[in-house]
């Protein structure tokens, strides 16, 4: 929300031409060379000054003060302005001396009820202005620059607390400065931030009036017999003929002075009255907004606004009603988030000189709408089985237009290629479009195989490894346990197992049964009873099973049983060669069929 600030002067660095007049027609109110005749400043007070100069040496000959320090002129003060003024809030409070940025100029804020006792000052700056700023004070450089070197910290206030501020100008010529004051304290306190009973005039303190308003000048004085008004537009005093009654109403920008006759004395007072342009509001067109999350920028509708204003002698801001237009309160923030529809929005356009001088006449409607609802990227995996998958959203709105970048216009498409698909959704009103977009990766995903299944057995207590060949994301399962992603299970007893391999992106299962028992890798008959015979080991956990042995020209040699001997090594009583020999598992499952587990067909060697 704009706030009515302690005002500043008024205008611009870039106003050269208007700064120079107020130069010369506030020499005599504005500008005080000594600290004995310091400007009062009140919240309302007008100040442009420009300095030639310098008067009494303020400082009794002394070399420094504070970061200021003699110059060429042989004293601290050169082309020197003072000020006063008192506080009459508590908070956080700054100042911006607004001035040419080809220009040097320097200030000292001192912390003092008179002139006698300044001390040193409280913040001080003398940086050369090397770089070209526009202002220089206390609290936050305007233009937002955190490093700069002209601003000195904050001040934080209480109420009735006095302070004196020098301002020097490093270089004969200038092109005037004017004062503005900052700080969060103006947000509670925009009109008693400073103390005004410091101004002790007959005429009271400066007026900021907006045109065309007329300023009733009071000037009432008891037993007063004449009064003689002048003023001065920049030339001069003047006499205002036939202007002699105790009031007098003006409309123009000036300096005013009166001479009132008393049987006493002669009382002479001045009082600056400085009126601002009331702006105009051009028309300014509804508005149709698509939604986002960054919000609608309402400073797009401040040239509509402005029409042939400038925005540099104006300011807009807006609100939802036209009572908050019209107090200048509740200002929307820019980007400002509206909700769905229509929402009007007030507009108030205000003087930078006094934002009292405003014109709230206007309003526009700003129609909001929504952006199509897509669902989130998403990566869809075409498995090695499946011919085309569907992609896009499964429910078409119909206020919505669809487009692929692969050209077809439908919420869902068919794909049968890996790659990247990106669907478009747009709704409109009239000249404006809301885009949404929504990528599809399709990824190529296997059937789940397993290749092997290594036994780590000849234990009770066995490990197996389901081994795959392909790569992609796959979990597994022994019989009806849950699923994991290690493809290794242990500690598992002697009997017949499902192992299940799972392809995570939903490209199926696959299982084999597995038996896990255990046999010697070799063995040798030589009488020592000491491996004398084969089997293997754990074959009475399985139903009915059965070993068929062979030889390597596939000559069945013999069948073991569970209960049975093992193998000696012979063949119908005639000892066989060492070598390696196979030899097949089968077994009964639950439903009494006969299976031969997969990856189970092995070998072992005989020796002699």
């Amino acid at each position: 929300m704009q706030k009515p600030n302690l005002q500043l002067l008024m205008f611009r660095y870039y106003h050269f031409s208007i700064a120079c007049f107020f130069v010369g027609l506030l020499a005599a109110g504005q500008v005080s060379p000594d600290c004995s005749s310091a400007i009062p400043i009140c919240y309302n007070t007008p100040i442009n000054g420009g300095t030639s100069g310098f008067a009494n040496d303020d400082f009794n000959g002394a070399l420094t003060t504070g970061c200021l320090e003699q110059t060429t002129s042989g004293a601290i003060e050169s082309n020197s302005a003072w000020y006063r003024f008192r506080t009459n809030a508590s908070g956080q409070l700054g100042f911006n001396i607004m001035h040419d940025p080809a220009e040097d100029w320097d200030f000292a804020l001192y912390q003092a009820t008179d002139c006698s006792n300044l001390g040193e000052p409280i913040r001080c700056n003398f940086f050369d202005n090397s770089d070209g700023n526009a202002s220089i004070g206390v609290g936050e450089d305007p233009t937002g620059d955190q490093d700069s070197v002209q601003y000195e910290d904050w001040l934080h206030v209480e109420p009735g607390q006095d302070f004196f501020l020098l301002i020097n100008n490093f270089s004969d010529a200038n092109s005037g400065f004017s004062i503005q004051f900052s700080g969060t304290i103006l947000e509670a306190n925009p009109n008693s931030t400073l103390d005004c009973t410091i101004i002790n005039n007959l005429l009271g303190s400066p007026i900021v009036a907006c045109e065309p308003d007329i300023v009733t000048l009071d000037a009432t004085t008891m037993d007063a017999f004449n009064y003689v008004w002048y003023s001065d537009v920049g030339n001069g005093f003047e006499e205002i003929l036939g202007e002699n009654n105790p009031t007098l109403q003006v409309s123009i920008s000036a300096l005013y002075r009166v001479s009132v006759m008393t049987p006493t004395e002669n009382i002479i007072s001045d009082v600056q009255v400085s009126f601002s342009v009331v702006p105009t509001i051009a028309v300014v067109e509804n508005e149709t907004y698509c939604l986002s999350g960054a919000g609608y920028d309402l400073s797009r509708k401040d040239e509509e606004a402005l029409g042939s204003q400038s925005a540099d002698d104006f300011f807009v801001s807006y609100y939802l009603s036209q009572q908050d237009a019209e107090l200048g309160i509740n200002e929307l923030p820019s980007p400002y988030i509206p909700d769905l529809g229509t929402t009007t929005v007030f507009v108030r356009m205000s003087s930078r000189q006094n934002p009292d001088c405003y014109d709230a006449s206007q309003n526009f409607d700003l129609f909001t709408i929504a952006p199509p609802v897509l669902g989130e990227d998403e990566e869809v995996f075409l498995c090695e089985n499946v011919s085309t998958i569907n992609i896009g959203e499964e429910t078409s709105d119909p206020n919505y237009a669809y487009s692929w970048d692969t050209g077809e216009n439908s919420s869902s498409i068919s794909v049968s290629e890996p790659g990247t698909y990106i669907l478009t959704a747009t709704v409109s009103d009239g000249n404006v479009f809301c885009v949404r977009t929504r990528t599809f990766t399709v990824i190529p995903s296997a059937m789940p195989v397993i290749s092997d299944v290594l036994v780590d057995d000849f234990s009770y207590r066995n490990t197996i490894q389901v081994v795959t060949e392909l790569e992609g994301d796959f979990e597994y399962r022994l019989d009806d346990g849950e699923f994991q992603d290690s493809s290794i299970f242990e500690n598992l007893l002697p009997g017949n197992y499902r192992v299940y391999m799972r392809d995570l992106n939903g490209c199926g299962v696959t299982c084999a049964p597995i038996a896990v028992v255990g046999y010697n890798s070799f063995f040798s008959p030589n009488g020592d009873d000491r491996n004398d015979e084969w089997h293997l080991l754990g074959m009475e956990y399985l139903d009915d099973p059965k070993v068929t042995i062979y030889d390597r020209y596939g000559r069945m040699i013999i069948e073991l049983t569970a209960n049975g001997p093992g193998w000696d090594g012979t063949f119908n009583g005639t000892a066989l060669p060492g070598t390696d020999y196979w030899f097949k598992l089968s077994y009964k499952d639950d439903t009494g069929s006969r299976l031969e587990p997969k990856f189970f067909q092995n070998h072992f060697s005989l020796r002699r």
